[in-house]
């Protein structure tokens, strides 16, 4: 006889451990383990009020923060709803079976307030590092950087050109628009002025970089190579000027926060500019696995800079055909030795010796002597030639792709494809959380596995 339920036989008293419902192999069990948030408070109890009404646990939000970004769930309306109907997200954020989830608006409020106010964020980032490098995921010897561009949450259609703006205007009055004017006034945007602004997002750049142009940020990782573990992450511009720069403040936060400097430093051709070469090798005498980013090769059958002999102490080029080229002849008002605005001194031989040379037409076809363009940082560029003739320089070349990887991941697997919040500061909220998940997701994966189940059959 077929069976029906009949409804009625509600059970008056339960007897129900949550933490028995959470299966040992669960992603946010493995990530709690290595997610310790005891020294929260205490970074944060200066921003609240000894008095008043108890607020928010900021523990609670953070962790439902980490539950978002882990299992790709970008709206905080959808992660109150997640939370309060998610068994295993209610045991990872402590609320067990009767817990209030706090509404969506206290994120808000709470991230445009005291987080950003304690950088609580980049607090909890770091302390994920931390554990990284207590369970020995960071070995400190070499790092990769790279970038990539993140679409901002403006509409391309609605982009002025800057002066066109009446930025006093109450329909812009927005919080975007107040950031993006405190930090013209501040001086902190780059030199160059964009061509247009988006009215909804001022501070993202309108850029071309991966195909037809949109408003962006570019989120800049700096990453271990031993496990991929990401030890820094900077929102920058969608600009490769400040992507270059950024890796600067990144090399010297890790240092300073973590005491770890790298031997090498991965990445690829933007990174090989002569200053940023210069201040890895003469500054933090790290040794850069990059490509140079050299122009001096001609392709039209003369002689390149390569063919011509550099000496150090002479400071002269000798040319093929044996003649010298130096900094310290006078021509056309340049003064011996004088560096230029683009910081490069210029090496030039005679008219004297460049006119009978029976070479001239392989050298300078179409002028009366050669000059070789020479930066002040090409000391710096030939240890980089070095390197990039080594087999260590090719190891590097195949470890980069884990960088690489990292952008697949966090745009393919958590889904942070498009940015959410407005202005360089919500980016910058996005890219740490969203690294944040990335090592814990990483260290639950390597370490966090429990040991095989028992199988019928094989000996326990």
């Amino acid at each position: 006889m077929m069976g029906q339920k009949t409804g009625d036989e509600t059970q008056l008293f339960y007897a129900f451990n949550l933490d028995e419902y959470v299966p040992e192999n669960h992603l946010l069990r493995r990530i709690d383990r290595f997610l310790d948030l005891s020294k929260l408070r205490q970074h944060l109890a200066d921003y609240y009020s000894h008095t008043g009404r108890p607020s928010v646990d900021p523990e609670l939000m953070i962790r439902m923060l980490i539950v978002g970004y882990c299992f790709a769930i970008r709206s905080e309306r959808r992660l109150c709803d997640e939370v309060h109907l998610n068994l295993g997200y209610r045991w990872f954020c402590r609320l067990g079976l009767e817990g209030e989830v706090p509404d969506h608006s206290t994120f808000s409020k709470n991230r445009h307030g005291r987080f950003r106010e304690s950088d609580v964020l980049r607090f909890v980032f770091d302390e994920v590092v931390r554990s990284c490098m207590r369970e020995g995921l960071v070995k400190g010897e070499g790092f990769a950087v790279d970038a990539s561009v993140m679409p901002a949450n403006a509409n391309w259609r609605e982009g002025v050109a800057p002066d066109e703006v009446d930025w006093t205007d109450p329909k812009h009055n927005t919080r975007a628009v107040r950031e993006y004017l405190a930090a013209l006034d501040a001086g902190e945007l780059p030199e160059v002025s964009p061509k247009k602004v988006s009215l909804t997002d001022p501070m993202s750049r309108w850029t071309a970089a991966t195909g037809p142009a949109f408003y962006a940020y570019s989120t800049n990782y700096l990453a271990d190579m031993a496990c991929g573990v990401i030890v820094d992450v900077e929102a920058t511009h969608a600009h490769r000027i400040s992507e270059v720069e950024s890796t600067k403040v990144m090399i010297d936060r890790v240092e300073e926060q973590f005491g770890l400097k790298p031997e090498r430093l991965i990445g690829d051709t933007v990174y090989g500019a002569a200053p940023m070469l210069s201040w890895l090798v003469d500054e933090k005498g790290i040794e850069p696995h990059i490509p140079v980013w050299d122009k001096s090769e001609r392709h039209d059958g003369t002689f390149s800079r390569s063919d011509f002999q550099w000496d150090e102490a002479a400071d002269e080029y000798r040319c093929p055909g044996g003649k010298l080229l130096r900094s310290r002849q006078r021509h056309r008002g340049y003064k011996p030795g004088t560096v230029t605005r683009a910081n490069t001194i210029i090496y030039r031989a005679s008219e004297l010796d460049c006119k009978p040379c029976p070479l001239k037409q392989q050298c300078c076809p179409n002028v009366t002597f050669r000059k070789i363009v020479r930066s002040v940082h090409e000391a710096a560029r030939d240890v980089a030639r070095q390197i990039a003739k080594t087999p260590e320089y090719q190891h590097s070349y195949y470890q980069r792709r884990k960088v690489e990887m990292l952008f697949a991941h966090l745009k393919c697997v958590l889904k942070v494809d498009r940015l959410r919040l407005r202005g360089l500061s919500g980016a910058k909220d996005e890219f740490i959380l969203a690294a944040t998940a990335q090592n814990l997701r990483k260290m639950a994966n390597l370490i966090g596995q429990p040991p095989p189940a028992h199988r019928i059959g094989t000996p326990a």
